[in-house]
């Protein structure tokens, strides 16, 4: 049962964050829970603030003695990643989330979770409620849409926030500190075509690739998962050279952020060839299963008899995109020279969708150095102007340079020794985290991320490590108790 959650410790985080969990908060649909943060800062008795972006901003006066700490803020994110099992039902903007405990984690049934960036909003909510806790004046910053445009942090107009330094809590191992993270870049790619009248002898398929990890295409890039977009564009490929497939439609990924886990497409084949192309794809599968066998046990190819379409993508339109998907970079491009194990450069090729005369394809272009993803955006434009696509690239957002002399790294670390007899890591982090947004506006502001272990973000198999989140709460308290004097 969902509130089962309500019995873990710290009982203050997980009764807010099961609270979360009650309100649909996909991206871009965040009113509810807007509006729900916005009362819950005005029952407190709170000054309480709604920025013309959906930013909601909390201030707590320091408690006494305390006044004359640096100001914190507390940061994170109000939206979630709607990703769900092809097989679950679920509306993602009706339906609250059915938490489950699963041994020593927290996860969700057949969707994702929302501990990103559930975990980081609870923990600041219990902070404002606190009756007990020591700490300086308290700003708690709830920005919105982070997940599919950061146009919460984008939009944060300069001088609204007083505070000093800014607690990002949207990361997801515990004991590390991440000072860093990767910039991003939006790559949209268009083809359009005329749809052409099926003319001969077809048999109708619905090709299926199911059954992949997904998981966020900043933390889990490295790990070397299957992508649906490109495990489909080689079926249909190999179906079109050797066996005169055509298309009707294709579906494949969802979000740009989400390495895509499943693709569906509509396809005829020449009704006297259909007996060899189900052969060469029982060969190519097992190519496939056998080259991810380590990292995806579950894939799942399959043809499906259906009914045959009337209408096909224009076939030379069709091998221009499948030969651009074929060259276009996915995965690592680059591992970082700076820190060891960190990616430097990476492209998620996370839509393709072809219906009704056009080809949308859609990639997350990531990087922490700048020249190198411009390079990168560049690779993948030549790669679709010699296909004659349409390429255009927007909602750039710059990555978050490390400072090693951060104050309050030395003061989390010091904080962490104490408590828990080691040095946390310091890391930086190929996602994007809000805080390169966010300090272009306050370009003086000490910042620092951290939060408890999630596993397998973006995917429906996010999951929580309870342990973890009461160490991360305990430490948010004793950070705060600690923080340095103006």
């Amino acid at each position: 049962m969902s509130n089962e959650i309500l019995q873990l410790n710290p009982k203050a985080l997980w009764k807010n964050f099961y609270s979360l969990t009650q309100i649909p908060r996909p991206s871009k649909k965040e009113d509810q829970i807007r509006e729900f943060i916005y009362n819950f800062g005005k029952n407190l008795g709170l000054e309480t603030i709604q920025d013309e972006v959906g930013n909601v901003i909390i201030r707590k006066p320091a408690t006494p003695g305390m006044e004359n700490r640096k100001g914190v803020i507390l940061q994170g994110h109000l939206d979630m990643v709607p990703q769900k099992n092809s097989d679950k039902k679920h509306d993602f903007e009706k339906d609250p989330i059915e938490t489950i405990i699963d041994g020593e984690w927290v996860r969700a049934n057949g969707t994702t979770l929302g501990a990103d960036n559930g975990m980081g909003v609870a923990a600041a909510m219990a902070v404002l409620e606190s009756k007990d806790m020591q700490h300086g004046p308290i700003e708690a910053l709830f920005t919105s849409d982070e997940e599919t445009g950061m146009t919460g942090a984008t939009g944060l107009k300069p001088g609204v926030l007083k505070g000093d330094i800014l607690v990002n809590m949207d990361s997801e191992d515990e004991g590390e500190l991440y000072i860093g993270c990767a910039g991003g870049t939006n790559g949209n790619i268009t083809f359009t075509y005329d749809e052409q009248p099926l003319t001969g002898d077809f048999t109708g398929y619905k090709i299926n690739v199911t059954g992949l990890k997904g998981g966020h295409s900043g933390v889990d890039i490295h790990l070397g998962r299957g992508n649906a977009n490109k495990i489909m564009n080689r079926i249909l490929y190999h179906g079109f050279k050797k066996h005169g497939l055509q298309v009707a439609s294709i579906d494949g990924g969802s979000l740009r952020n989400a390495i895509p886990r499943e693709s569906f497409a509509q396809v005829a084949i020449p009704s006297g060839n259909v007996k060899g192309f189900l052969e060469c794809l029982t060969k190519l599968t097992g190519k496939i299963k056998n080259e991810l066998s380590a990292v995806e046990p579950t894939l799942k190819i399959e043809a499906v008899a259906s009914e045959t379409p009337g209408k096909v993508i224009n076939p030379g339109i069709l091998l221009s995109c499948m030969n651009a998907i074929y060259a276009c970079p996915n995965g690592v491009m680059r591992m970082s020279n700076e820190m060891t194990g960190l990616v430097e450069t990476s492209n998620n090729l996370a839509i393709v969708k072809a219906e009704k005369g056009t080809i949308q394809i859609m990639n997350l272009l990531r990087s922490s150095v700048d020249s190198a993803k411009d390079e990168l955006q560049l690779m993948i434009q030549c790669v679709f102007d010699l296909a004659g696509a349409q390429s255009v690239f927007d909602g750039s957002y710059p990555g978050w340079k490390p400072n090693p002399a951060s104050p309050i790294l030395k003061t989390m670390q010091d904080v962490y020794n104490r408590k828990y007899g080691n040095i946390p890591e310091i890391k930086a982090i190929h996602a994007g985290l809000e805080c390169g947004i966010l300090g272009g506006a306050y370009p003086g502001w000490d910042m620092i991320s951290f939060g408890p272990t999630i596993r397998f973000p973006h995917s429906p198999d996010e999951k929580v490590n309870i342990a973890t989140v009461q160490k991360f709460y305990d430490f948010l308290i004793e950070t705060l108790k600690n923080i340095p004097v103006k």
